[in-house]
């Protein structure tokens, strides 16, 4: 069985419930990445052991949060001995209008993606974009680049959609499907 893990960092609480139904989809291990943008050794060595590597990021102002840049900073000692080549890789993010600029937060983490020679995969999703969508449906947002959710500056972390949720579920379940056909 592969081995998957989602490091990610919440700001707020909302990218964390997106980690866990991106976890539950892929049955992967958590890696969260602390206020101060470290992970410890123990953390490291999962990331080192897992087949796939899902990461996951607000969108702040554009882009990740200045904390998942400290661990994608920190993330040269294995891109040095190119530890982590041949890995799978996925994104996924979460701002607080329908845009909010999270294609460039996806377009951050693949470049990360491919600067460690990694894999990437995408969510594998048709966009609900029919006259008669709903905004809970599933891949709603229709990102292709990664999983992608919105929750209002006021919503909390239990008022997220249960469609985008859902849409992270689907998505750690297709990761962990991909990667296991590159396992051998």
């Amino acid at each position: 069985m592969s081995k998957v893990a989602v490091v990610f960092h919440s700001g707020y609480g909302h990218t964390l419930r997106m980690a866990q139904a991106v976890a539950e989809g892929a049955g992967a291990e958590l890696v969260a990445i602390d206020a101060e943008g470290n992970l410890t050794d123990a953390q490291w060595a999962t990331l080192s052991a897992a087949d796939a590597i899902v990461m996951g990021s607000p969108t702040y102002m554009g882009s990740v949060s200045w904390q998942f840049k400290k661990f994608a900073d920190a993330s040269s000692k294995p891109w040095y001995s190119q530890a982590w080549k041949d890995k799978v890789f996925a994104g996924f993010t979460n701002s607080a209008t329908i845009n909010g600029d999270k294609h460039s937060t996806l377009h951050y983490l693949f470049t990360l993606a491919m600067q460690h020679s990694g894999i990437w995969v995408g969510t594998g999703m048709m966009p609900s974009n029919a006259k008669a969508a709903q905004r809970n449906d599933i891949n709603y947002l229709g990102s292709f680049a990664g999983a992608m959710a919105q929750s209002p500056s006021d919503a909390s972390p239990a008022e997220m959609l249960q469609g985008d949720l859902e849409t992270a579920k689907l998505f750690g379940k297709r990761v962990a499907e991909v990667t296991a056909k590159f396992k051998p």
